[in-house]
């Protein structure tokens, strides 16, 4: 299948970047294409106009400042799964990395374009969530920095203005000792998630952070089974419960790949596994 006709811009500043999008409400944004493009092939998106920013001075690139990871809006999947220095600061992202799509998609595909486009099944909306993450949109009004609680509203919708160009995403440094996890059920490796979770936990601070996807109609916070596990010892009684209250956030509903209850049943195994292992590796 052919997308339908659209006119295509290459800016090479940002400015001109965010003119050319606010210059037309049709216009969309063009970074690795990976979803985009199959989307207009396949009719689902017809953007009158795409703004191609792979040339744009400025958005490519990872740094680690202030105890947090930025990842600039041109940065390939693949980079920051290889890059040492992002494991070495938070290990969850190369493990949950591993499970988007496969290799030659992970190298033309971008982390921040994975995460404007808010697949509910995604994995990393989900990772950021998890680490509490946020994301910087800039548009004719300047720049602004969005916390990814508040960036995920719907499957593929999200707080980004439609004359906002996201262009940084910021993971956070995972603190001293922490220990962390990734659990994901599929039906064939690369596929989208029927159920995912990360989980984070930090016995100095007696936290345990927990997020899922593919169970709802955004990623969550699995804040009821947070409460649970908050300041206690992991037994395995308490992980046991904090699994079985995992299960309220599922609200997707039966579908060619899943049962709603198979998918709550999916999501309680996954965070009893995904707390003990993270528990196994904290310090």
């Amino acid at each position: 299948m052919k997308p339908p006709l659209f006119e295509y811009c290459a800016p090479r500043t940002l400015k001109d970047a965010v003119a050319m999008l606010a210059g037309d409400p049709g216009a969309m944004v063009l970074a690795g294409g990976q979803s985009l493009i199959p989307a207009m092939n396949m009719r689902l998106a017809s953007p009158a106009r795409l703004v191609d920013i792979q040339h744009v001075d400025g958005l490519k690139g990872i740094s680690i400042e202030n105890g947090r990871i930025v990842v600039r809006a041109m940065t390939r999947h693949r980079e920051l799964e290889l890059d040492e220095a992002v494991f070495r600061a938070n290990p969850l992202i190369r493990e949950a990395m591993a499970h988007v799509a496969h290799v030659p998609i992970r190298n033309r595909g971008t982390v921040v374009g994975s995460i404007c486009h808010a697949d509910a099944a995604a994995e990393m909306p989900m990772v950021l969530l998890a680490t509490g993450g946020s994301v910087v949109p800039e548009g004719p009004r300047g720049r602004r920095e969005v916390a990814a609680q508040e960036f995920f509203q719907f499957h593929m919708t999200t707080t980004r203005e439609p004359d906002e160009i996201v262009v940084e995403a910021h993971f956070p440094v995972l603190p001293e000792g922490a220990g962390w996890a990734f659990e994901e059920f599929t039906r064939r490796h690369g596929d989208y998630a029927i159920a995912a979770v990360a989980a984070i936990v930090e016995p100095s601070a007696g936290r345990v952070s927990l997020a899922a996807c593919g169970v709802a109609s955004r990623p969550v916070r699995l804040e009821a089974s947070e409460q649970i596990l908050a300041g206690a010892e992991l037994t395995p009684e308490r992980i046991k419960a904090a699994a079985e209250a995992a299960t309220d956030a599922v609200s997707a509903p039966d579908d060619m790949h899943a049962t709603n209850a198979y998918r709550r049943h999916l999501l309680s195994a996954l965070v009893r596994r995904a707390v003990v292992k993270a528990a196994s590796r904290a310090k």
